[in-house]
């Protein structure tokens, strides 16, 4: 598996733009984890890529990610990226072992908690992007109520890493990405 047939293969099961950008976003965040840890950039961004493919084609949002990991086996996706898949979530009773599963936990809800808090600052912008300011949306209940902020909280701790590092590395990495989550650049405000 690589990038593009990846693509394609989400071409086939992802059907709306807000989750392809959310896929785009944890995509990046595993990129750039990857790259600080020496690992795989290839193979933890297609992690991220195919975390949620299936998100809008489950049957129950009970059966994912359970659903979705039978045809990632199916079109020949490798056994430690589909586990990966399988434990990005707490419902699956899997625990998290591998670094490219705890680090796929910690980027999944935090990403799109980011992209979030950008599309509701003036500009549209992840430029001066501070982690207070993320840390401050997670107290309105009512800003993003889907996105759970245990699991950003516990995805940092199983990192063992400082919450607001976190945040600022996911920041930067979506950066150079900022316009295909439909987010503004520096170059564009």
């Amino acid at each position: 598996m690589n990038r593009e047939s990846t693509l394609k293969f989400l071409g086939q099961h992802v059907q709306t733009e807000v989750l392809m950008r959310h896929l785009l976003g944890v995509e990046a965040a595993m990129r750039g984890y990857a790259r600080k840890y020496g690992e795989d950039e290839e193979e933890w961004g297609i992690a991220g890529l195919v975390h949620d493919f299936d998100w809008e084609i489950c049957p129950t949002p009970e059966e994912h990610p359970m659903f979705g990991a039978g045809l990632l086996r199916e079109a020949g996706f490798p056994e430690h990226i589909v586990r990966a898949v399988l434990t990005h979530g707490d419902h699956t009773g899997l625990t998290r072992d591998s670094l490219m599963e705890k680090t796929l936990f910690a980027v999944d809800e935090l990403s799109g908690f980011i992209r979030a808090v950008a599309l509701v600052r003036p500009g549209k912008s992840l430029d001066n992007l501070k982690p207070r300011s993320v840390r401050k949306k997670f107290k309105d209940k009512r800003f993003a109520k889907d996105v759970i902020r245990e699991d950003i909280i516990n995805g940092a701790a199983e990192m063992e890493l400082n919450l607001n590092e976190h945040i600022a590395f996911v920041i930067e990495s979506l950066k150079p990405v900022a316009d295909r989550l439909g987010l503004h650049t520096e170059s564009q405000t």
